[in-house]
């Protein structure tokens, strides 16, 4: 079993919103999109959704916890061999690392996801969901294919082992659906966010079916995975979401800005292959396990972070 390169941090779709004059470089700009059955948009905005972050920290430390991220990306990035995979643990550490450097503390619930051929899901909310889901099970990611053609970024996603898809060919989507079925074979994970964009994180969108149709093809388990953020004292809180009209470099800004920040990841109970007859029931079991109502799998010590992966 492979796993993917220091590098794979991509960066997640999100649609929706009116767009806005940020002055931010077009790479790094939110991509306001038309609405489509494969380019599902949410309704959530920064102006309707995010919550103001109450203190903020000094803007040397939040400059400090920028420059920190970046060092931990390009020390990543580096230390991967061409072509080369390096030890799951150690990705799992690294991603750890990346979220801390942010400033927003790590904490994990569950049991460990299972090794081998793994579909991963979980709902979107924020840039944070990739370096955090890689936490729980490092994987190759399914990224749309406008990231390849990104400065650096691309690059980096491309080399990190990370699956593109082309949204505006749905001809294409039965050779997506293939190689993804293909890596599952060969004993990767792959991580799919299936609501096809970011969510603010107190509302859900659909799951998009065509991911689950590749597990189902492969005969591997599906691992729903819950990503929440939650103030130091517990309540929800929105900082952490990227959507709407949301460039990255603001929504980067506002998360290290932010105190006391906990990104939360509960791993479910996995979804053994042959459970689920068909996709449309194996997305609406994994949605469910990922919302509310669903059950979470045993309880381990938590890990925070800073500690072992």
């Amino acid at each position: 079993m492979s796993t993917p390169s220091l590098g794979a941090v991509g960066v997640p779709t999100a649609t929706a919103g009116k767009a806005q004059a940020t002055g931010v470089p077009a790479p790094l700009a939110h991509p306001v999109e038309v609405a489509t059955l494969w380019r599902p948009s949410a309704p959530c905005t920064p102006q309707g959704c995010v919550d103001a972050t109450g203190p903020a920290r000094a803007v040397p430390l939040a400059a400090l916890r920028i420059a920190a991220v970046l060092l931990l990306l390009i020390v990543g990035f580096l230390l991967t061999p061409l072509g080369g995979r390096i030890p799951g643990t150690l990705v799992r550490r690294w991603s750890r690392w990346v979220v801390r450097a942010a400033g927003v503390r790590v904490r994990i619930d569950g049991g460990a996801a299972p090794e081998g051929g793994l579909l991963l899901v979980a709902n979107h909310v924020s840039w944070l969901d990739i370096p955090l889901l890689a936490a729980v099970r490092p994987a190759r990611m399914l990224a749309k294919s406008e990231i390849r053609d990104w400065p650096v970024a691309g690059w980096m996603t491309a080399r990190s082992g990370a699956l593109f898809i082309d949204r505006d060919r749905i001809r294409a989507l039965p050779g997506t659906v293939a190689r993804i079925a293909e890596a599952l074979r060969a004993g990767d994970a792959v991580a799919v966010f299936p609501e096809g964009s970011t969510w603010c994180g107190r509302a859900q969108g659909h799951f998009r079916r065509a991911a689950f149709q590749a597990a189902l093809d492969a005969g591997v388990p599906v691992q729903p995975v819950r990503l929440r953020y939650r103030a130091a004292q517990g309540t929800p809180d929105t900082a952490a979401a990227f959507v709407g009209a949301d460039s990255l470099l603001t929504s980067v800004w506002r998360v290290v800005r932010a105190r006391e920040l906990v990104a939360e990841a509960e791993v479910r109970e996995p979804i053994a292959p042959g459970s689920c007859p068909d996709r449309r029931s194996l997305a609406e079991a994994a949605q469910l396990s990922t919302g509310l109502g669903g059950v979470v799998r045993r309880r381990l010590p938590v890990r925070t972070g800073g500690g072992r992966a």
